[in-house]
């Protein structure tokens, strides 16, 4: 009698294989929302990704009651005025980067539009393990509305692995 591993290593069961890879790569546009991450975001768009793009939202967070025609809140890292729109139409995933403490009042604006594109988001809560529980929960409450996935990571190598593993 054949064992199970050997009858599916036979010609007759290949015909059911699927010759493709497991998924395609996503399209990953990571937005950093506050000035400090604005600087870990830049860094990390100096490393070589295929599928991602870079954009910042910091100018939005220094803005007290910013509002929604505010020209030039969303950028790339050149400092081109990007359209919040056209960004998230292009993407399969949305990141958003912030850090303890951090305003982060752009966060509102880019969930709920991918929300109404049904495009998935992440939040990333990246910085010093030290930073004060106040500090995070005031960062947590800005982001947890508009971020299905939230993580608070002690260094941007997290950020680094998630993007890799998602092959961005």
């Amino acid at each position: 009698m054949t064992s199970e591993s050997a009858r599916m290593t036979t010609a007759a069961e290949a015909r059911f294989r699927i010759d493709a890879p497991n998924s395609v790569p996503r399209v990953v546009k990571v937005i950093a929302l506050d000035p400090a991450s604005d600087v870990m975001v830049k860094r990390l768009a100096q490393l070589p990704w295929r599928h991602a793009g870079f954009l910042t939202a910091a100018a939005f967070a220094g803005a007290v009651a910013a509002p929604v025609s505010m020209p030039g809140w969303l950028s790339d890292l050149a400092g081109r005025t990007s359209s919040l729109v056209e960004e998230i139409a292009s993407a399969d995933l949305v990141v958003m980067v912030a850090t303890p403490g951090g305003n982060a009042p752009a966060a509102q604006m880019i969930g709920e539009a991918c929300q109404l594109r049904r495009v998935m988001t992440t939040a990333l809560i990246v910085g010093d393990p030290s930073a004060s529980d106040e500090a995070l929960s005031a960062t947590l409450a800005q982001l947890r509305p508009y971020a299905p996935m939230l993580v608070i990571a002690s260094t941007e190598d997290y950020v680094v692995d998630m993007l890799t593993a998602l092959r961005a």
